[in-house]
């Protein structure tokens, strides 16, 4: 297990209990009464650093190597009855963006959402979870099959932006999400989006437009990211906890704002340290969302979904 600076209490507590219970095995001391306290400790330590969590830690969270990313929802959803589909039959087939049809019991969806890497070469294979206008395309051409053959749409956002290269422009990236926010806006059948990782600016919003949008608890999602609005405003990265927090960026500030409709709770300490629990907690909510959705007839989804997004940041005096 990976720690970040804010956990080191925690794993120096860890550290402890593993070594109580080792001289407990070894040697003929009693040590069950020192392993307990050490235990007590342990979990009133994490109650107080997971509860008081500032917008730059649940930042930080977003991004533990160890979180759970697209691939590994969607396996834990559907199991063996995910079918990748590739392509966006125009260029290439974005490795950053990831889709198909896959079963949550005897329903079947249309699974799309970004893919970060677990290593170097997968890092890179993955384009660091950035995708091209292909990547977009992909998304697109998914939910249009979707739509012709009446399946919900299930989205997962996890991307620190969409790639910003020479090439990625001059293929068309803004058009591309630009015409991926229009069109899900007026598609025919149900979306649901979920942000289980970083959910920042167009790259994002490119395939985040939904009827239903939650995000995981430890989960941000916003136009910019904490380090570039610091180094725009202050022009260094030395004050991206001060711009995490002016960002209003959490699962907790967006739904203050009405900007999405749930939190989904995760366990003590984050998805990647009960994986189990996230899959079910996530799962339960996609099946809740459907549930509401399916009695809408498309006219009235449409109708609902654009007027959720026009009431989006009108203020009454």
């Amino acid at each position: 297990m990976e720690y970040l600076d804010f956990e080191l209490p925690i794993k120096e507590l860890e550290e402890q209990f593993d070594k109580c219970v080792l001289i407990g095995k070894e040697s003929d001391v009693d040590m069950t009464e020192s392993c307990n306290n050490i235990e007590k400790k342990l979990l009133k330590t994490k109650n107080e650093i997971y509860k008081n969590l500032t917008s730059w830690q649940r930042v930080q969270l977003s991004r533990h190597p160890s979180r759970p990313y697209t691939l590994d929802h969607i396996t834990a959803l559907s199991g063996n009855t995910f079918m990748e589909l590739h392509g966006d039959r125009t260029f290439k087939d974005d490795k950053a963006m990831i889709g198909g049809l896959g079963k949550i019991g005897d329903q079947s969806f249309m699974f799309i959402g970004q893919q970060k890497g677990y290593n170097t070469k997968t890092r890179q294979y993955r384009n660091f979870g950035m995708s091209n206008p292909e990547g977009y395309r992909k998304a697109l051409r998914l939910m249009k099959m979707a739509e012709k053959f009446s399946l919900p749409v299930v989205t997962f956002l996890d991307t620190p932006g969409a790639y910003p290269g020479l090439e990625a422009e001059e293929r068309g990236q803004g058009e591309a999400i630009a015409r991926n926010i229009f069109e899900m806006t007026r598609l025919k059948t149900p979306i649901i989006t979920v942000v289980i990782g970083e959910g920042a600016s167009g790259g994002a919003l490119g395939i985040g437009v939904g009827d239903r949008v939650y995000m995981m608890e430890n989960t941000w999602y916003s136009v910019i990211s904490p380090e570039s609005c610091s180094s725009i405003l202050w022009r260094s990265w030395e004050h991206k906890e001060k711009a995490a927090d002016a960002l209003k960026l959490t699962a907790e500030d967006m739904k203050k704002q009405k900007l999405i409709d749930g939190i989904i709770k995760e366990p003590l300490g984050g998805a990647h340290f009960d994986r189990e629990i996230a899959f079910k907690e996530v799962q339960k909510t996609i099946l809740k969302a459907y549930g509401e959705l399916k009695k809408l007839s498309a006219e009235e989804l449409v109708k609902k979904r654009m007027e959720k997004y026009a009431n989006m940041g009108v203020f009454k005096g």
